[in-house]
């Protein structure tokens, strides 16, 4: 039997999708419900399903960021969304994702029987083409990556942690970092310290801060910290770094 689990945070939509589904013609069961965007994705990391209907509007969640966290960490799950959110070009990026169907609200029971008829065929097929889960994985991988590394930039100056971006990447702390080495080949750490020293050569460029102070402003708690990054980045001290090549450029 194919495990389901069904995510809204409407209870009505929820219930009437596990009660009016006629899982056993598709050799599934439903495993497990949730109410929340947050709560689903503990759900689903919980009972691993293999397939998941889920609405991707509600409170305090990005959806695709959600779909795409799925799909990377889980690239054979089938996902099907229910949603009022009338937009092609988010239609269009869900699919390259890898969500097998996007079931407009109010979704008539025909609808969702065709997607769970789809979703098993796609579950069978899987197992002699896995090249298809290869690719959706992969794309989103690729749109996981790009969303922690605007995180980063966006929220640099902060005490930012690998915890932090992958909570805000939908995607557990190992999977985020197996993603960023893969396609960044650098750590977290590394990742960080670069975005942070890039912006800390451009605010020497202002004579009225301290070394002390634009570590500081980048995020670094600790001058000395900084300061062997930055060496260690650069090949030359903060100091060196401001007095030599910014004084040439001016």
């Amino acid at each position: 039997m194919y495990r389901v689990v069904i995510v809204d945070d409407e209870p009505i939509i929820v219930e009437g999708i596990s009660r009016l589904v006629p899982w056993k013609k598709y050799e599934c069961s439903v495993c497990a419900c949730a109410y929340s965007g947050k709560e689903g994705l503990e759900v689903v990391r919980r009972e691993k399903p293999d397939m998941i209907f889920s609405d991707i509007s509600m409170p305090g969640l990005d959806g695709m960021k959600m779909i795409a966290g799925l799909k990377s960490e889980f690239p054979d799950m089938q996902i099907s969304i229910l949603t009022g959110f009338r937009d092609f070009d988010y239609c269009q990026e869900a699919i390259r994702l890898g969500v097998t169907r996007f079931l407009l609200k109010p979704s008539k029971l025909e609808e969702l029987e065709e997607a769970l008829s789809v979703m098993t065929s796609n579950l069978k097929e899987r197992n002699i083409l896995p090249e298809d889960s290869e690719h959706e994985e992969n794309a989103a991988g690729s749109f996981i990556v790009r969303n922690a590394l605007k995180y980063m930039e966006d929220h640099y100056s902060e005490k930012l942690t690998l915890s932090k971006v992958a909570e805000e990447t939908f995607v557990s702390q190992w999977h985020l970092s197996k993603l960023l080495n893969r396609q960044e080949e650098k750590n977290f750490s590394e990742i960080l310290n670069q975005i942070r020293v890039e912006h800390a050569k451009e605010l020497m460029k202002e004579k009225a801060y301290r070394i002390a102070d634009i570590a500081e402003l980048v995020g670094f708690t600790d001058v000395a910290h900084f300061s062997r990054v930055f060496k260690k980045l650069e090949g030359i001290s903060a100091n060196e770094y401001r007095n030599t090549r910014i004084s040439l450029s001016e």
